[in-house]
Parts: structure tokens; C-alpha cells; sequence
């Protein structure tokens, strides 16, 4: 079992971490997106992504 432990930690170490809220948001903007086109194209509410930008919630 630790096998599978050990290859699901080295699968998440090998991803690169998400950008910080500050960063997402930033992103967004600079590419002229609002947080209701963001939203509409995921597929969740527009809330999901403030949060997410906010750093209340994770994607």
C-alpha cells in the first residue's frame, strides 16, 4: 500500500503549483477576461471564481 502512497505524492510533486489569488486574478485581467466569462466557460458560478481569486477557496 505504501507503493501507491508513494506514487500518488510523487505524481502531485511533479505538477507545478497553482498561482497565488493575486496571481489568478492578475492573469485574468491581463488577458481582458471578466470573472463572469471566466465563469460561464468552467462551468461554475461566478462566486466559485471570485473565490478562487481571492484566496478563499482552491480550483
Amino acid at each position: 500500500m505504501s507503493e501507491l502512497f508513494e506514487a500518488i505524492d510523487a505524481l502531485i510533486a511533479s505538477r507545478a503549483p497553482l498561482p497565488p489569488p493575486e496571481e489568478r486574478k492578475r492573469l485574468r485581467k491581463a488577458h481582458g477576461l471578466t470573472v463572469d466569462e471566466v465563469a460561464k466557460a468552467l462551468r461554475v458560478r461566478r462566486a466559485t471564481v471570485s473565490g478562487w481569486e481571492s484566496g478563499k477557496t482552491e480550483p
